[in-house]
């Protein structure tokens, strides 16, 4: 829909009786003027700085013709990036999301890999001002977790995010091991897009199998004391959710169930996006031969996501939330797979 039409829906007196709606169309809307005001700077700085390329060669400067250069440097990646974030046009792209981590086999190590991990995230999320909300967190025996549930709130999360489910491999030397041998260890994410209600997903009781068990995990004052953490299975589909932030069992119920609708909703996604037999071979296993990205610690240093080939050994970078080359090469590469598909 056009900016002008928005404006005129926006202008009409009965435009807050669906409030629902309203903000969507509110939100739409802001997401349109951001994109037509980028496209306006972009043009701008290119007209000027083609003009200084021009004076810089008129009266023969080269330091104003380098400045020039270089500024055509980083408009080029301003340009990419914006190129991007127009590729983030999904259905739910702008949706907030949650994300998923497992640890793999193998106790500590892996409990552990899965608790950098999910410091890799949050310190990603905090480059970009995204909100993180945890919803579950299940700690490990010695160190680590062995699973976690957080949704994450800001423009376009679950659009970057998509592309990060699938299972990460790590290797170093063992800070748990007093031989120092080096380890392979294994984590899973798994992202999926928050829905609200007007997306009808039908829910049967009798597919649900509910159970109740007190909570864990760090910042509950309530845990180890009540029953109110809720796990659902959705026995058609094996998806589970949990979850056990709050003190009442009643809104960590609710909560969940927005988590089922929100992974059931995404696997049909998905469908209609993928081959499933590929849908099932990401997730048949947590292990050799599944992961999409690798992370070398020792004895060289090395990140590499499997599926672009995108690569750095600033691995301690990466380990800090600086994934977005991941994130830009995998995002490109989904796009331009489904385009040639259709």
């Amino acid at each position: 829909m056009r900016l002008s039409e928005l404006n005129a829906l926006v202008a009409e007196s009965d435009f807050w009786d669906n409030p629902m709606h309203a903000q969507e169309v509110m939100r739409e809307r802001t997401h349109l003027e951001k994109a037509l005001n980028e496209l306006d700077d972009i043009t701008r700085d290119l007209e000027d700085t083609i003009e200084l390329i021009e004076l810089g060669e008129e009266e023969n400067d080269h330091n104003i013709a380098s400045e020039g250069e270089q500024l055509l440097k980083d408009l080029l990646q301003k340009c990419s990036k914006s190129q991007l974030e127009a590729l983030l046009s999904g259905e739910l792209d702008r949706n907030d999301c949650y994300l998923e981590i497992h640890a793999g086999a193998g106790g500590t190590e892996a409990q552990d890999w899965a608790e950098m991990l999910l410091r890799m995230y949050s310190r990603w999320c905090d480059s970009r001002g995204f909100k993180i909300k945890y919803i579950e967190e299940s700690v490990g025996d010695e160190a680590g977790i062995k699973s976690v549930t957080i949704k994450i709130t800001g423009e376009n999360a679950y659009g970057w995010m998509k592309t990060e489910s699938g299972v990460h491999r790590l290797v170093r030397i063992s800070p748990y091991d007093s031989a120092a041998r080096r380890h392979t260890s294994f984590s899973s994410a798994w992202v999926y897009p928050v829905i609200d209600d007007s997306i009808e997903v039908q829910i049967e009781e009798k597919d649900l199998r509910v159970d109740t068990y007190r909570a864990s995990g760090a910042g509950g004052q309530h845990v180890n004391k009540t029953n109110s953490a809720i796990r659902i299975t959705h026995i058609p589909t094996g998806v589970v959710v949990q979850c056990q932030n709050d003190r009442s069992q009643h809104r960590n119920r609710a909560t969940a169930l927005d988590m089922l609708r929100a992974r059931l909703y995404e696997l049909e996604i998905r469908r209609k996006e993928e081959a499933a037999n590929a849908i099932e071979a990401e997730k048949s296993e947590i292990g050799w031969g599944h992961q999409i990205r690798s992370y070398v610690l020792q004895p060289y240093q090395l990140v590499k996501d499997l599926r672009t080939n995108e690569e750095t050994s600033d691995t301690q970078g990466v380990l800090d939330g600086d994934i977005d080359r991941f994130l830009e090469a995998s995002l490109s590469k989904r796009v331009s797979t489904i385009y040639s598909a259709e």
